[in-house]
């Protein structure tokens, strides 16, 4: 069994706390902050805790923010209803207007659609390289090897998942312009804004099955059966 990451194992038996790890910021991008990116945020931070046994989740930390964000908006009751559907905790949720500093700050960024990356990636901060859809990520995930990245280490701060992360996204990245969507629609995660209920949770239902082999391959565990 995996020991409890962040810690190491000293001589004799004596445990011992490694320092803490730069976390790896995964950004979850999409219009207005209310509706899909809080959606995906929530969704993200629960199954990396499903699969890691509790919060601690090995120096990933996932946020959001929308292009034309609704600065300090609580998420859409639709979109809370989809997270509990799921077990996800929307509590506390403020959305947030995009700024240079999260995408400077970020190691991935994941957003909605294709406009949305490609706004992400004309901000600069030399962003292209670690931008993708959602799905696009999702497919191009699907595609690496697991035996190529690092495995996860207890010895290591943070489990070793963030040395993982950064070669999963240097990985996606090349092998991008050889993997190409069916279609462009293939990348997009509509927006649900001011739908009913029932297409939320298609929304969320598309949300959390692009997530499942994201969340294996930056954790290396896969989801419960």
């Amino acid at each position: 069994m995996m020991a409890p990451l962040g810690r190491g194992i000293a001589g004799q038996g004596d445990e011992t706390f490694l320092p803490p790890a730069a976390p790896f910021r995964i950004l979850h991008v999409s219009t207005g902050n209310v509706c899909r990116s809080p959606i995906t945020e929530r969704l993200h931070r629960h199954a990396l805790e499903l699969r890691l046994g509790g919060p601690q989740v090995g120096g990933l930390l996932v946020e959001s923010a929308g292009t034309w964000g609704h600065e300090g908006a609580p998420m859409e009751a639709h979109a809370a209803t989809v997270l509990a559907d799921y077990g996800a905790d929307p509590a506390g949720f403020i959305g947030r207007e995009l700024l240079d500093e999260h995408v400077i700050r970020a190691d991935l960024v994941l957003t909605a659609t294709r406009d949305h990356r490609a706004q992400v990636i004309s901000m600069g901060h030399s962003a292209g390289l670690r931008t993708f859809t959602l799905k696009e990520f999702n497919r191009l995930v699907r595609a690496i090897d697991p035996a190529t990245l690092p495995e996860p280490d207890p010895a290591l701060p943070g489990g070793g998942l963030v040395e993982r992360a950064r070669a999963l996204v240097g990985a996606a990245a090349a092998l991008r312009g050889w993997l190409l969507a069916p279609n462009p629609e293939s990348d997009e995660v509509y927006d649900p804004y001011g739908a009913p209920i029932t297409f939320f949770r298609s929304i969320g239902d598309e949300i959390n099955q692009a997530l499942d082999p994201v969340v294996t391959a930056l954790t290396g565990v896969p989801a419960r059966a």
